[in-house]
């Protein structure tokens, strides 16, 4: 096996610095080979190896009685009863999707498919969290606009084709991710709880096979180009992006699901990031085995692939399997039915080693163990304030709003406060049968379990702005925010997931950022009671030096029984509207990251508005039981655009509107536009049994108003703030995101 002492040049452009090279040729007591730089490159890549957050990730809470499988698989598990769990997890796709968006998200979508059906699991829903550049920026609108259209094109080719609906997320625009957006995606499915399978290579003398499709050049080093920044020359990493199959990936999931019903699996692993590679290393690690592979044997759709080429590819809709010895037929003959590859290429050996042949040679050799568990793990400088630029003071009054009834329009017709219609009607979110509350119905998206007759709710947040004025209380925050979206929907959050998208951790200011995030996101999900299954950290997110906000996308499902799902919307006049949680508190402070002083002031400053646990708790019980009873004609949680944008909302669906009267010392902007979390409006045709439920939780209850036909009207003490007609406030609502695209095509 050749070996050289690779040159300082190639070193870094493998991603590894110096001592890490020197650990590897520690570990291997030699300098490595061509193949096995490449291995060590990919698996010991941010991406892959998580050496920056590792440490920090271990503080989060993993148990509780319904966790059946906690992070450190392939996704997390929990118990839903009648001898069934859940599989969720969230990934991200964010480089590959700004240097080719359709491919970059579809291949997204596809990727944590697989992570959900290789546990066995049959893939139920999909959710997306997408943040893009500002579509109105003079220089980067037009790409941004691309971009957008890439992505949602890519997302809902791949969902529609496999045949999985894609039944809610949330969109974000902000200069921030003009060169860096980000594409996260959860999935969840369904799978018995004695059919669980794992990514674990048990039993020497077991043949490991190939399934699904040829191995091709694509997607070479994707790892290692999502564990670094953007520069001027990332546009010409189209080769490292893959190229997906939704076709294909439908064969290959019935397949493997037949094939783990004949019982001749053993363990079974997607080749997803690093592709055969992390497959190899990790399915032994795990069973503390090793494996024998010989790449002559290997599919291959191209001629003349090297072993680092194949190791490394990225190639889509790929799996690896353990078989027991002797059945290989069995599984062969799945695989033939489906009209899918499938070949033994190695065995399960019980050196601990990866050994990788082509041709005769050894071409890698090297511990399972070292290459897919002791990678480098730092604990990076981040004793600094985290970063911002951003002042906590705006240095100048707020002006007076000349036109309250206008700041509303331009609120609800704003890139992210509008309706997002243009996304979801090009996703099938009805697909199998299963989805009772999708896009745009209700605050969570919900889902049946026909199994078990019971439903799950699921719910995407993220705050980007929060976050960036203080990491620590805007996760918190995004935290209490999904499990209030749960609740609205009278549904009982039991667990998480996260997507952690930060900047450079070589920053200390940008790992201030990410060690604050986690830390808090361990604290409110403690509190919460929603313990984290799983997830995924995207760092690197950087373009020329200049960082996203920090973002962490957190994912929360919650369970609950089937029933219609209570939506938004009023449904009709005459209803009495409650404010559970009460008016909130604001000041200027408080006020600088809502969605007011984004889209109507232009500016940013100050903090996140002020989160109390305790109380945010009661609220979410309150409103469960509220639901739960059926006292909730409607029901809407109040977030980015406080109150008039959540009564503007509730009137979309069906034209039904309000007449509020309100008594407050607030100034209007802070009363009609505040951000402050633990509020929920509900209409409701029995008003005495919300008060009942308000009181034994401790919360107030304040009467807003009644439901009306076709006008919203909020008055303060008498003082008309906001009079319109319902449709005046829908259209451009409804057709802004298409009109600004259109306007940048």
């Amino acid at each position: 096996m050749p070996t050289a002492a690779w040159g300082q040049d190639v070193i870094a452009t493998h991603g590894l610095k110096p001592d890490e090279y020197d650990k590897i040729v520690g570990i291997l007591g030699r300098d490595p080979s061509w193949t096995e730089l490449g291995i060590f490159a990919v698996m010991w890549s941010e991406h892959c190896s998580y050496k920056s957050s590792r440490i920090h990730l271990k503080k989060l809470p993993t148990r509780s009685k319904l966790v059946l499988q906690g992070p450190g698989e392939n996704a997390g598990i929990i118990d839903i009863g009648g001898g069934y769990g859940i599989a969720f997890k969230i990934e991200s796709h964010n480089h590959p999707s700004f240097i080719e968006p359709f491919q970059g998200a579809a291949t997204g979508v596809g990727g944590i498919l697989r992570d959900i059906f290789t546990m066995g699991a049959r893939p139920l829903a999909v959710l997306d969290a997408l943040r893009f550049g500002s579509l109105d920026d003079p220089e980067a609108g037009k790409r941004n606009a691309r971009i957008v259209e890439g992505v949602v094109s890519g997302i809902s080719h791949y969902g529609n084709c496999f045949g999985v609906p894609t039944v809610g997320g949330e969109t974000v625009f902000e200069p921030c991710y003009n060169g860096n957006p980000l594409v996260n995606v959860f999935a969840l499915g369904i799978v018995k709880q004695d059919e669980v399978f794992y990514g674990k290579a048990y039993g020497p003398g077991n043949p490991v096979i190939y399934v699904g499709a040829k191995t091709g050049r694509d997607g070479i080093h994707g790892a290692s180009m999502a564990s670094a920044e953007f520069t001027e020359e990332s546009a010409q990493k189209r080769p490292n992006v893959q190229v997906g199959d939704p076709f294909m990936e439908k064969l290959l999931l019935e397949a493997c699901i037949e094939a783990m019903k004949t019982g001749a699996i053993v363990g079974i692993q997607d080749m997803g990031a690093a592709g055969l590679t992390c497959s190899t290393c990790e399915m032994s690690s795990r069973a503390g085995t090793g494996m024998d592979v010989d790449l002559e044997l290997v599919p291959q759709r191209e001629t003349g692939m090297t072993p680092y080429e194949i190791m490394l590819s990225e190639s889509q809709e790929r799996m690896l399997l353990v078989a027991e010895k002797g059945r290989e037929e069995e599984v062969f003959a799945v695989f033939r039915k489906w009209g899918l590859d499938a070949a033994t290429v190695g065995v399960v050996t019980d050196t601990g080693r990866v050994v990788v042949r082509l041709h005769g040679e050894v071409v890698a050799d090297l511990p399972s163990r070292e290459a897919a568990d002791e990678a480098p793990l730092y604990d990076r400088p981040h004793n600094v304030a985290p970063y911002r630029t951003h002042p906590v003071d705006r240095g100048s009054a707020i002006p007076a709003s000349a036109d309250l009834t206008a700041d509303l329009r331009t609120m609800v017709s704003s890139a992210d406060l509008c309706s997002k219609s243009w996304i979801w009607e090009q996703y099938d979110y009805t697909v199998r049968t299963n989805t009772t509350a999708g896009p745009g119905v209700a605050d969570a998206a919900v889902i049946r379990i026909k199994e078990t007759g019971t439903s799950v709710a699921m719910s995407l947040d993220g705050n980007g702005r929060y976050c960036y004025l203080d990491p620590a209380e805007g996760t918190k925050l995004i935290v209490a925010e999904c499990c209030r979206n749960l609740s609205v929907v009278g549904a009982t959050p039991v667990a998480t997931t996260n997507n952690l998208n930060f900047g450079n951790p070589e920053r200390p200011e940008i790992m201030a950022q990410l060690v604050a995030s986690i830390e808090a996101l361990a604290e409110a999900c403690e509190f919460f009671e929603v313990p984290v299954t799983g997830g995924n950290v995207s760092l690197y997110n950087e373009t020329l030096g200049t960082p996203i906000f920090p973002t962490p996308v957190i994912g929360i499902v919650g369970l609950m029984k089937t029933e219609a799902p209570v939506g938004i919307g009023f449904r009709e006049a005459g209803h009495q509207i409650l404010l559970l949680g009460g008016l909130g508190t604001c000041d200027d402070v408080r006020f600088g990251g809502t969605a007011y002083a984004k889209a109507v002031l232009g500016d940013l400053w100050g903090l996140p508005p002020a989160l109390d646990m305790e109380f945010e708790k009661r609220v979410q019980g309150a409103i469960r039981e509220v639901v739960n009873q059926g006292l909730a004609a409607s029901a809407h949680d109040l977030g980015e655009g406080g109150l008039a944008v959540a009564l503007a909302e509730s009137s979309f669906p069906n034209g039904i509107g309000a007449s509020i009267d309100l008594d407050s010392d607030l100034r209007p902007e802070f009363l009609l536009f505040g951000e402050a979390p633990s509020r929920v409006i509900v209409a409701t045709a029995d008003p005495e049994g919300v008060r009942r439920i308000g009181n034994a939780f401790g919360i107030p209850v304040i009467q807003l108003g009644m439901t009306v036909q076709g006008k919203l009207e909020i008055r303060n003490r008498n003082l008309p703030l906001i009079v319109s007609d319902t449709e005046q406030l829908r259209q451009p609502w409804a057709g802004a995101l298409e009109e600004q695209l259109e306007a940048r095509r």
